[in-house]
């Protein structure tokens, strides 16, 4: 039921898209977020002259209660299917888009560019491929929910609060940690942080990205200066791969900030730095 819904409105606004005539901008959320995470965005960028499309991952349900109350719906869900699923998204799309994308999104983002299937692209707080080197102690202690059981590579895991707390919400005070939990944590595929942490062994993973393509586009990496789970170190290790690219390729760390910079108090910042980076090679 939820595969339908997210599926046919993902088509709803890929039919907006090329009716409006704008340029799109797509954007993608990570692990224990929904596209609703990105609504203030679209809302800027739609104000800004650009169409946005805020694509599902497979099965994502409409709403936080009803991603709570159905976790099973995510699990198994690899890096590899949903690039795939938004690569096939995009590929519908009349013009090329800016693409955007937060933690996993990022990943992804950097896949779909690396594709040659976006115009201008934006990763923050990304994930890192093969070939990213660094393991920060707090990366680690940030996935350790899902990588301390072997098991949850195929199950769906929510994060309790204390593990949001220190993973996402740890620049923000604590009654914004809880606000930001109780509005936007969903369960998330236990599958792509065990495909992030292998990566580096596995010359077939799905976790890498195509950083040479000289149809690849500008990139500006963002780096949230006090995100336990992506910090300055693996964004930074990411742009030092991408940079060698013939295209434009930026970074930027946002003062004071945590994992949930796209969706915490300060979000507009973070939306600005993209929005003008965007606009720089692809007005609206």
């Amino acid at each position: 039921m939820a595969a339908t819904s997210t599926s046919s409105h993902d088509e709803q606004q890929i039919e907006h898209a090329n009716a409006s005539g704008l340029t799109p901008a797509v954007f993608i959320h990570g692990l224990w977020l929904l596209p609703s995470s990105w609504d203030r965005w679209a809302a800027v960028f739609a104000e800004a002259g650009y169409t946005p499309v805020l694509p599902g991952w497979p099965d994502d349900p409409e709403t936080v209660d009803e991603a709570n109350a159905h976790p099973e719906v995510f699990a198994g869900k690899t890096v590899g299917q949903v690039a795939d699923h938004i690569g096939a998204l995009i590929g519908k799309l009349d013009k090329k888009p800016a693409v955007l994308g937060h933690s996993f999104g990022g990943l992804l983002t950097q896949i779909i560019a690396g594709r040659g299937l976006s115009a201008v692209s934006v990763a923050i707080d990304p994930a890192p491929f093969r070939g990213v080197l660094p393991l920060p102690i707090s990366s680690l202690k940030s996935a350790s929910p899902v990588l301390g059981n072997p098991a949850n590579r195929s199950r769906a895991v929510p994060l309790t609060y204390e593990q949001f707390r220190y993973g996402f919400a740890n620049a923000v005070s604590e009654d914004e940690a809880k606000e930001l939990y109780t509005t936007f944590a969903v369960p998330a595929a236990g599958v792509p942080l065990f495909q992030a942490a292998t990566a580096n062994l596995n010359p077939w993973t799905e976790a890498k990205v195509n950083s040479r393509n000289p149809e690849r586009g500008p990139l500006l990496l963002i780096s949230g200066e006090k995100d336990h789970t992506v910090p300055w170190s693996i964004t930074n290790a990411s742009y030092k791969k991408q940079k060698r690219n013939d295209g434009v390729t930026e970074i930027v760390e946002i003062p004071n900030r945590g994992h949930a910079l796209t969706i915490d108090s300060g979000w507009r910042e973070v939306c600005d730095t993209a929005l003008d980076f965007v606009k720089r090679f692809t007005p609206a």
